[in-house]
């Protein structure tokens, strides 16, 4: 998504760790119409799907997630990174690591949001090391779900999360990908999607 890359180049700042630093657009202040296009984007590359839940872990992920579910007519599901008091009943629980973060989160999920006869895609923001797409696929397994596909917005490419995920055979679109980025210069991939 060219726009995309625009506003990275534009707006975006490269922090020490190859963190990308994009909230002043996609994850901190969130530029609706801009998120908007995201959206639109998500149901073109998944819209022949019989996506019935769109599914993300909070928080970054959730107003992309919102947006995009409002052209699929489907709710939202978040997975939680903490166990709170108006979690009741059954839940799906898997473990994941934050890249950004540097910690590893017990991530839970409802049973009564999440079924065997979903069809789910998974949005989020950024995917680096793949830890975050591979423990929602974990909960998308417990509930006998059917993954339909993962869209990120921005991809490092430089890391293997998407490499792994493409390998395990899952359908996995990235509006950006980012080939090299150093602390003056972000160089993407090229793609056809």
């Amino acid at each position: 998504m060219k726009a995309l890359e625009e506003k990275i180049l534009q707006d975006g700042q490269v922090r020490p760790g190859h963190i990308l630093k994009v909230d002043s657009f996609l994850n901190h202040q969130i530029d609706i119409e801009f998120i908007n296009e995201i959206g639109k984007e998500f149901h073109r590359l998944f819209g022949d799907r019989p996506i019935t839940k769109i599914v993300t872990v909070e928080a970054s992920g959730i107003g992309i997630a919102c947006i995009t579910a409002q052209y699929f007519g489907v709710p939202v599901v978040f997975a939680k990174k903490a166990q709170s008091l108006n979690l009741d009943g059954s839940l799906y629980t898997t473990k994941v690591q934050s890249y950004t973060h540097g910690r590893v989160y017990d991530v839970i999920l409802s049973k009564k949001f999440l079924t065997e006869d979903d069809h789910v895609l998974i949005i989020d923001d950024f995917l680096a090391n793949g830890c975050a797409v591979q423990g929602l696929v974990e909960l998308i397994e417990q509930a006998g779900a059917v993954l339909e596909g993962v869209g990120i917005v921005i991809e490092k490419g430089f890391q293997d999360g998407g490499k792994t995920l493409r390998e395990k055979g899952i359908n996995l679109k990235s509006l950006a990908i980012i080939k090299s980025m150093t602390d003056t210069s972000i160089e993407f991939e090229e793609q056809e999607i």
